[in-house]
């Protein structure tokens, strides 16, 4: 049972914090194939977490969130206070709800328990360390590996999903990290907060800016027989800025190059 094991690894800790990210994730491929799974998964983790986390008296708890949690048409950029404005894109809606009773749950409790939790919302991560797994992957890396993958092998194509007429915004992980910190630190409001770059980029310019980077010069199939996901996405960091002075430090390109840099050491090694 997973109250019985967050029961036992809290006993046995006994934190002051919990940052909750643990999460049953992916892209659009493996949302669409696994709804009810991830839809379980995700809300028995987070809820049964805040609850022990209570209980036991841990003195704050900092849940993670996610930007699918926002409506499908919410106007860019998405603010905090358009959370509530709507249903979920629909083939991540199962996860983005999940994570998104977590801020109910962080507000109830804080109103009937005091209990200190916080819940904030990172766009979509991306760095070294991500998940290279087509299966499973989402978006930057599974750009990453097709095109490194290509150049390696000598392939002329690569084929991607969708129109690339959809837009994202991506922030590199160690920011996100800096992020969680800063709030765990000094936020102790019940509004949700956005944690973001600030910049949204097509997929269809992603997708020429990690050929370039990759240095494949081959033919970009489009299929759009597959899902874009999302229309678009960015969201307004201001809250964060104003609460917490977070702001996102790293540059876009660079942050790419160090991801792709990691995946091909990966690959050298074997690993993938």
């Amino acid at each position: 049972m997973i109250a019985d094991d967050v029961r036992r690894l809290l006993a046995d800790a006994r934190p002051n914090l919990v940052i909750h990210l643990a999460a049953r994730v992916g892209g659009i491929g493996a949302n669409r194939e696994s709804p009810g799974l991830f839809l379980y998964e995700n809300l028995m983790m987070g809820v049964q977490l805040m609850e022990e986390s209570r209980r036991q008296g841990v003195e704050k708890f900092v849940a993670v969130g996610t930007v699918c949690a926002y409506p499908k048409h919410t106007p860019v950029p998405f603010r905090e206070a358009d959370l509530w404005d709507g249903y979920p894109e629909e083939t991540n809606a199962p996860y983005g709800l999940a994570k998104k009773m977590l801020l109910v749950q962080a507000q109830a409790y804080r109103q009937q328990y005091g209990f200190n939790a916080i819940y904030l919302l990172p766009v979509n991560l991306y760095g070294p360390g991500d998940d290279f797994d087509l299966a499973t992957s989402h978006v930057i890396p599974a750009l990453i590996k097709k095109c490194v993958d290509a150049v390696n092998k000598g392939d002329d194509r690569i084929v991607v999903w969708g129109t690339g007429r959809a837009s994202r915004e991506f922030l590199y992980v160690e920011d996100c990290a800096d992020g969680l910190l800063a709030a765990a630190e000094r936020y102790e409001k019940p509004d949700p907060v956005n944690l973001g770059s600030g910049r949204e980029i097509t997929i269809r310019e992603l997708v020429d800016l990690i050929a370039a980077e990759t240095g494949f010069e081959g033919e970009i199939v489009w299929d759009p027989t597959k899902p874009d996901g999302q229309p678009r996405r960015c969201v307004d960091t201001t809250r964060a800025k104003r609460e917490f002075g977070f702001e996102a430090r790293t540059d876009f390109h660079e942050g790419l190059r160090r991801t792709i840099d990691w995946y091909r050491r990966i690959r050298r090694s074997g690993e993938f």
